[in-house]
């Protein structure tokens, strides 16, 4: 047996199902560790009666007789606001109930054993994630301490750390958090690498109970580098459930005149037999969803195809293929470069999904070697190993992600002044010299923005905090600033004053909102528009800032005694007509203007100014 502390697992924290599974030393493979009954995935669901707490399948199976306080789709609150609109819409088909807590976090309100409790997403997805945890040390006979846990590609910052905070109430540490098409990427590479001759580029289409990943990856050699990456945090299979359980309502309502809406069992149990449903279409061109005592003493029985399926749910599919179409146009590939398409998470297997993907990539076919429910929490596994520095025999795989948005700082001029590019590999560090922008500051605004736009107002404010305690400093005066982002994809924004050693920081944490997906897709498909639009605000801003700069140091020389009159007054004239022009600063035609006068007060000035610097 290995020692305790070798045991570190991967885990696949999924929306509908998870998944646990260890590397084997002594078998040079990864393992996927079944559950108490006998399954190797287990849902991701809590149930909460008179008399105990169950998880898992027992959970799932008492469902349709406990809705309101069978707990599910935890994965979709995790890290989000109460007022988030998807948490609106989303409390609508949920028969549990949510309300909002402190500081706006959706909480979760069940009975159990009697007496009402709240529970945060956090809560309910540590009580899965110690399930995993029990899971395998009944395999392994052993403690399991260390974890790496898995999340969406657009998961933002705060739904990470809130992932990593649901770890910790769990018992594990977490050693790494990392990309769900990331880890599938591992799971696919394993036994490609040795086969792989020069640059192989890797589409991994990840679709699963509630969120969908795309993300492309170039093989080359002991490194697995993402190219870009595009999702969605809340498309998946539960969409798909959602969409006949509301068919089917309206069947009943239109054939029994009666509505059910209202009613959690009733729903309960017909999206239950919605499931069942779409699982069997993926193999049968038709089935029948059959519930007995639907309501009021009703049977329901309905005849559904695989067409009626498709019909229902088509656009959600269209979605997906532009969302594979966007991630190609950023990686900057045509999709004749790709050599695989890799199918990951259980609605990869819908039939009409793999037609529009096979269309997509022009008859390719598509690889289905590797188990979809379990690729993930396979390469989980292996990066838990690599990071094990006393677990031998490891593939040596290097792996290099990216982040989603570029991230930055406004500076003078209302500009956007990127740190870190998007697609940028992570984790990375960048350091930038800034100025002070008035004379005698003592103290300095830092900002940390995401988004591809020129204008800082454009872009999404994630957070700020204050560079203070220095003297009073001229315009010019040096600070340093840096970003970094971690392994995990946290950023911490940090800044300094060299002279007195004065630093300040902050971590992007979940109290600091992101961007939705949608708002993320907008806001790229804005910048994507706008791009003249920018060019000319930038080229503006420039040159603002340029006369701007050069009205200070003019007034500066003004101040000095040892100046001839005539320069004096010809510096002066120069000044009132600057600080004149500055003024007219509300339309992109006097761009051209500003320009013009600095090449003329660069021609008659330069030397005057210079000697006086």
């Amino acid at each position: 047996m290995a020692k305790e502390d070798q045991f570190a697992v991967g885990i696949d924290l999924g929306t509908t199902y998870s998944c646990v599974a260890v590397w084997q030393e002594q078998h040079n493979r990864v393992e996927i560790i079944h559950n108490d009954q006998g399954n190797r995935t287990t849902p991701s669901c809590i149930a909460f009666t008179d008399k105990q707490r169950l998880i898992g399948d027992a959970a799932k199976n008492q469902a349709a007789a406990n809705p309101e306080n069978t707990v599910f789709d935890a994965k979709r609150l995790i890290g989000r606001k109460y007022s988030d609109p998807i948490i609106q819409k989303d409390k609508m088909l949920w028969p549990f109930k949510v309300v909002a807590g402190v500081n706006d976090q959706p909480m979760i309100i069940v009975k159990y054993k009697g007496q009402e409790k709240r529970l945060c997403a956090e809560e309910v997805s540590a009580m899965v994630l110690t399930n995993m945890r029990q899971i395998a040390e009944a395999y392994l006979e052993s403690p399991v301490k260390k974890a790496v846990v898995t999340v969406p590609a657009y998961f933002n910052d705060s739904q990470r750390k809130a992932t990593i905070d649901a770890a910790a109430i769990a018992g594990l540490t977490v050693m790494r958090i990392i990309n769900e098409p990331t880890a599938a990427a591992i799971a696919y590479g394993l036994d490609k690498r040795t086969n792989c001759v020069g640059d192989r580029n890797i589409f991994i289409f990840d679709l699963g109970g509630g969120t969908f990943d795309v993300s492309l990856f170039t093989f080359k050699d002991k490194v697995i580098q993402v190219k870009a990456t595009e999702g969605n945090t809340h498309l998946g299979g539960e969409d798909f459930d959602n969409r006949m359980v509301n068919y089917f309502v309206e069947e009943f309502k239109r054939k029994k005149k009666v509505d059910i809406s209202g009613n959690p069992r009733a729903l309960r149990r017909l999206r239950t037999a919605c499931e069942r449903a779409k699982r069997t279409l993926s193999y049968a061109v038709d089935t029948t969803i059959e519930v007995d005592a639907l309501f009021q003493g009703i049977d329901f029985s309905s005849l559904v195809t695989r067409a009626r399926f498709e019909e229902i749910n088509m656009d959600l599919f269209e979605e997906c293929m532009k969302t594979v179409d966007a991630c190609l146009t950023y990686a900057n590939m045509d999709k004749s470069s790709v050599d695989d398409v890799v199918l990951v998470g259980g609605s990869s297997r819908i039939p009409k999904v793999q037609k529009l993907l096979q269309e997509f990539f022009e008859g390719k076919d598509l690889c289905k070697n590797i188990n979809p429910d379990e690729a993930v929490a396979h390469g989980a596994a292996v990066q838990a190993a690599l990071l094990s520095e006393d677990i031998k025999n490891v593939p040596d795989l290097e792996l290099l992600d990216v982040t989603p948005l570029s991230l930055g700082t406004s500076v003078k001029g209302d500009i956007m002044s990127v740190m870190i590019p998007r697609n940028t590999t992570i984790p990375v560090k960048r350091t930038q010299e800034f100025c002070t922008a008035e004379d005698n500051q003592s103290s300095v605004l830092v900002d940390v923005y995401e988004g591809e736009r020129s204008r800082i107002d454009d872009n999404n404010l994630l957070g700020y905090f204050y560079l203070s305690g220095f003297p009073q400093v001229p315009l010019g005066h040096p600070l340093y600033v840096c970003f970094a982002i971690d392994e995990n994809g946290i950023l911490t924004v940090s800044a300094e004053e060299k002279t007195t050693g004065n630093r300040n920081q902050v971590t992007i944490t979940n109290n600091i909102e992101r961007l939705s997906p949608i708002e993320i897709k907008r806001i790229i498909q804005e910048a994507e528009r706008y791009q003249v639009e920018d060019r000319k605000f930038r080229r503006k801003a420039n040159a603002l800032n340029a006369l701007d700069d050069y009205v200070y140091k003019m007034e500066k020389v003004l101040k000095k005694d040892d100046i001839s009159s005539q320069q004096r007054k010809k510096i002066s004239s120069a000044v009132i007509k600057a600080t004149n022009l500055l003024k007219v600063n509300d339309s992109e035609d006097e761009t051209e203007m500003y320009e013009d006068y600095l090449i003329e007060l660069g021609s008659l000035f330069d030397g005057v100014i210079g000697n006086f610097e």
